[in-house]
């Protein structure tokens, strides 16, 4: 059992480490990923592409076959069902589900992630923005661009926020900074580098620094 909560954990991992970027995902990258040594996961990456889940090319990318991906897209459907679910019934906070989800992810039975889909009307995304995947395999993938890389001027809506920092989510929620909510881009602050948004209904303008605009997606709306 420990040995397929394992291979599960890798596989998600290694597909959301290119669901909202390009760069492919290295042995290095996975380790630091998922804070092992790197002989570990070189180990574990070999056992991988000796079952069909990966192709691996030395010192170079790790990549999912389909079945592979098949079962990454099982275990994110899985989590985000899950991170859904604590959210809407329990009261957790969108920076409390992730380490919650990561342990109920491999307990749950089909039959109760089914009810819990069904309680919560079928979602498309979870509390941060991260589209669920179908029963089926199928996910629908928002179209999303950094915040950084939205042009000065432009009115944009957060379509998806990265939960690794439950500190930032915290920050950004206190500054109102949550999925769907639309900013204005304002532009970098000459000098101190800053970048600046308004939040759309305000009229205080917010600073965010580096580590904001690489968690946060927006898609332009004007």
């Amino acid at each position: 059992m420990r040995s397929q909560t394992v291979m599960e954990d890798y596989v998600k991992v290694i597909y959301a480490h290119t669901e909202w970027q390009d760069a492919p995902i290295t042995s290095s990258v996975l380790a630091a990923r998922l804070g092992l040594a790197a002989s570990s996961v070189t180990e574990m990456v070999k056992k991988l592409s000796t079952l069909g889940l990966v192709t691996h090319i030395p010192y170079g990318a790790v990549t999912l076959t389909e079945t592979g991906t098949g079962l990454a897209l099982r275990m994110l459907r899985r989590h985000r069902l899950i991170e859904t679910w604590l959210v809407q019934q329990y009261g957790y906070g969108w920076d409390e589900v992730h380490d919650e989800a990561e342990i109920l992810e491999h307990a749950v039975s089909d039959r109760l992630l089914d009810s819990i889909d069904s309680q919560l009307g079928h979602p498309t995304r979870d509390p941060h923005g991260d589209p669920i995947p179908s029963k089926d395999g199928t996910i629908v993938q928002p179209v999303g661009m950094l915040l950084r890389d939205a042009p000065e001027g432009v009115t944009a809506r957060v379509v998806r926020i990265s939960d690794s920092d439950p500190i930032l989510l915290r920050h950004l929620e206190a500054e109102s900074i949550v999925v769907d909510r639309e900013l204005t881009v304002l532009g970098r602050k000459p000098f101190s580098g800053s970048f600046v948004v308004r939040v759309l209904g305000s009229t205080e303008d917010r600073d965010l620094g580096d580590q904001a605009l690489e968690s946060i997606w927006v898609s332009a709306t004007g």
